[in-house]
């Protein structure tokens, strides 16, 4: 009990801090939707018995009102339509608005560092938690929260509305309702749980493996692992079908007990309610009004069929995103450095996660502010994990790291199936269009953004199709020059281009980085004569630090791989 209310806590905060008055209005809707229609089939029973009764003698006849009763059953048909059209639009609405800020809030905690580099190695992870657990608690709120209210509510309503006619008669079938009505769902809930939970770890494993193969069939098959592979998926889908299975079996048990409980139910009230009309307590419309409104008591429990079977994939979503709906902290804050320093490590330490050495070991490094180093090393050396840590997306085992606030353009060109415009906001999201204009041109890109017929209002492919490689290059580099930071982190900036490319923009990256330290690292000789000093780094550790003019430096030029 501990555990779900700390598992569903966090949830049911987001579900009422973004949608509390339609979430309760929905509620009241379903509320209102099952009390009229009870209502409307206990008072039809009780008009038309009392009718057939009232026709047997004309006195009766004569003096029987069918105005009122009449007029009842049509409001109250009216009403359940409305109410239930109300409470369709109210709660789907509310639900979807909260699944829709509930990924916000998880995209954004996950593109912080601290929760990205656990995600990085396991994307399809990142892409279940975005869909199939979201959706997963769509049944937290419709198929749990307010079937569940609604039929306390409904026991509550016929428990007083047939104490009326005699409490003892109330309180037993009020109690029925709440006993085994709750109960079955409780013990169905309990009893497809772990089920539940397989089956949704198998569909997590199957899109999974399924993601890797089409990702990796390459690698797969130069390895010739894709047969295994293939297999793999197999028996992750022979695992899910199984608890698909089993689930099936008990839902069929459940449905059939409730079957047998709302039979015993209304045998119960038509029994009862003929030995209250014996004894003279009640008429016979009356006691037709009983079976009825104890007949459709029934219905709200049975809803909560369908909730009981989901509550255990519903309350594994809870868990896994519950924590991450709480703001995701970066796991250290760099301490600000020197004035005349753009950042100092002291004997840092940096190990990757399950790695059996460190990526960085006992590494001390500075660099003034207006200065430029250049990293190099062979594949592997530290080069990379020096720069995320800069970046403050790794955190250092040991040493200390001070450092200003600095922005980094890795290897990789990062674009969106966005517009010109979205990509180069991502950076400078106040940005109008003179600033914009002034990157493109300061990254030599303007004019082939102009030639473009939407400009920058020209949509872009999946990854930044419709560019060419060194264009996509160009839009990256604009992307940092509208990053007003003192430092920016340059991991091979040039590597894929054309030498006439590259020479152009490293050209246009020490024009615009005047008075800002840059960090290169690099394999190739032109970006490292960017630098007034080199920094060789080897199984994780600085072996030489040389300045530009000394002889060292030249040497460090010369191992690098020419233009």
């Amino acid at each position: 009990m501990i555990s779900f209310r700390k598992d569903i806590k966090p949830i049911l905060h987001l579900f009422m801090q973004t949608r509390r008055r339609e979430l309760l209005l929905g509620a009241a809707l379903s509320a209102a939707t099952v009390m009229a229609g009870i209502a409307l089939l206990g008072l039809s029973g009780w008009f038309i018995t009392a009718t057939a009764l009232a026709g047997l003698s004309a006195a009766t006849v004569a003096a029987f009102d069918v105005f009122a009763p009449s007029a009842g059953i049509r409001f109250l048909a009216l009403l359940r339509t409305a109410a239930r059209y109300g409470e369709r639009l109210a709660t789907h609405n509310a639900a979807l608005a909260v699944l829709a800020a509930l990924r916000e809030r998880l995209f954004r905690g996950w593109a912080l560092p601290g929760a990205a580099r656990t995600l990085r190695n396991r994307p399809a992870r990142l892409l279940f938690r975005l869909t199939a657990d979201v959706d997963a608690l769509d049944s937290l709120y419709l198929r749990i929260l307010v079937p569940a209210a609604v039929a306390v509510g409904t026991a509550l309503v016929v428990s007083v509305t047939l104490g009326l006619m005699h409490p003892l008669f109330g309180l037993l079938f009020g109690l029925c309702l709440l006993l085994v009505g709750l109960g079955l769902p409780l013990v169905a809930s309990r009893l497809a749980l772990n089920e539940a939970r397989r089956r949704a770890y198998g569909i997590e494993t199957i899109r999974s493996r399924t993601i890797d193969l089409v990702a990796g069939q390459t690698d797969l098959l130069m390895a010739n692992r894709l047969d295994a592979q293939q297999q793999a998926i197999a028996v992750a889908d022979i695992y899910t079908a199984r608890a698909d299975n089993r689930l099936n079996r008990i839902e069929t048990g459940v449905t059939f007990s409730f079957g047998l409980f709302s039979t015993a139910m209304l045998v119960a009230a038509l029994l009862t309610s003929a030995r209250l009309m014996q004894a003279g307590l009640i008429t016979a419309p009356v006691a037709a009004l009983a079976v009825l409104v104890v007949f459709a008591a029934t219905e709200p429990f049975a809803a909560l069929r369908r909730g009981s079977m989901e509550f255990g994939r519903t309350m594994l979503a809870a868990r896994r995103i519950g924590p991450r709906l709480s703001p995701v902290e970066a796991d250290f804050a760099p301490k600000a450095p020197a004035h005349e320093l753009a950042f100092a490590l002291q004997n840092v330490t940096v190990a990757h996660d399950g790695a059996a050495l460190p990526a960085l070991q006992d590494v001390t490094l500075e660099l003034r502010r207006g200065e430029r180093i250049a990293v190099i090393g062979s594949s592997g050396a530290g080069k990379s994990t020096l720069l995320s840590l800069l970046s403050g997306e790794l955190p250092p085992a040991d040493g200390m790291v001070a450092s200003l606030d600095a922005t980094s353009l890795t290897q990789r060109t990062e674009l969106f199936q966005d517009t010109l415009r979205g990509n180069l906001m991502l950076a400078a999201p106040d940005a109008d269009d003179d600033r914009l204009h002034d990157a493109l041109a300061a990254a030599g890109l303007l004019a082939d953004v102009k030639a473009l017929p939407a400009g920058l209002n020209t949509r872009l492919g999946e990854g930044g199709m419709g560019l060419s490689g060194g264009q996509s290059r160009r839009l990256a580099l604009a992307r940092l020059f509208l990053r007003d930071t003192p430092i920016w982190l340059l991991d091979e900036p040039t590597e894929g281009l054309d030498g006439d490319t590259a020479r152009d923009v490293l050209h246009r990256l020490a024009l615009r980085a005047k008075g800002r330290a840059l960090v290169i690292a690099t394999h190739i000789r032109r970006e490292a004569a960017l630098a007034d000093g080199i920094a060789v780094i080897a199984d994780g550790r600085i072996k030489e630090i040389s300045r530009r003019g000394e002889a060292a430096f030249e040497k460090a030029l010369d191992r690098l791989r020419p233009d």
